[in-house]
């Protein structure tokens, strides 16, 4: 089975969250969609996108995950972006969590060490 996945973070302040997520991210977006819905390519045919949708904002929980969760969580506190908890299951995969300012969830795993 192939899967895509374009997946959505409705946000109040659109310009606000550009930047943090571009913080978190670790880029600008890939593409703005429109006046109102910036995108970022994770994976060819995997996106996550932010959309100015006041009425949903906050509202948020994706998890992603990632080769290497160390230089991940690394990169984002060089942008001054802190998880707001971490996990590890009991197979030993780790996730961490955090929350941007209208207190979407994203979260990021990575397998055991």
């Amino acid at each position: 089975m192939s899967v895509d996945l374009y997946a959505g973070i409705p946000v109040s302040d659109y310009e606000a969250a550009l930047d943090w997520y571009r913080r978190l991210l670790g880029s600008p977006p890939t593409y703005v969609a429109s006046d109102t819905e910036a995108v970022w390519e994770l994976a060819p045919h995997r996106s996550l996108f932010v959309e100015h949708s006041p009425e949903h904002a906050g509202h948020a929980l994706i998890s992603v995950f990632v080769d290497d969760l160390d230089s991940f969580v690394t990169r984002a506190a060089e942008q001054g972006l802190e998880p707001a908890r971490r996990e590890t299951y009991g197979n030993g995969v780790r996730k961490v969590i955090y929350r941007d300012p209208e207190g979407n969830e994203i979260g990021f795993g990575g397998a055991p060490l």
